[in-house]
């Protein structure tokens, strides 16, 4: 399942997206396993170097910070919570104000 709304409000409008250091993450699968959006998968280069990617940043549940939480590299980072929340209430009032007219 992809969320394609969050709250009312369309979801890729929200940049609520995970980052991935590739000088940090080891391709332990952690968080492969871990997201049940299934927001992450590993590529393969050459056939033998393996990385992991963000395969669609917009699957990722907005606000969840589980597999930043659940790497052991603290390879994964997201945006700024306030800086975030700021955007989906401008995302809001504008909503309210097209609604309105």
């Amino acid at each position: 399942m992809v969320e394609t709304d969050y709250k009312g409000l369309p979801r890729d409008k929200i940049p609520w997206d995970p980052k991935i250091d590739p000088n940090k993450c080891t391709t332990c699968g952690k968080c492969i396993k871990f997201c049940h959006m299934n927001a992450f998968k590993t590529k393969t280069h050459n056939n033998k170097n393996k990385t992991t990617i963000i395969v669609n940043p917009n699957k990722c549940v907005v606000f969840c910070r589980g597999c930043e939480n659940i790497c052991p590299q603290n390879a994964i980072s997201h945006p700024d919570e306030k800086e975030t929340q700021k955007i989906i209430d401008k995302l809001r009032n504008n909503q309210r104000a097209c609604h309105h007219v």
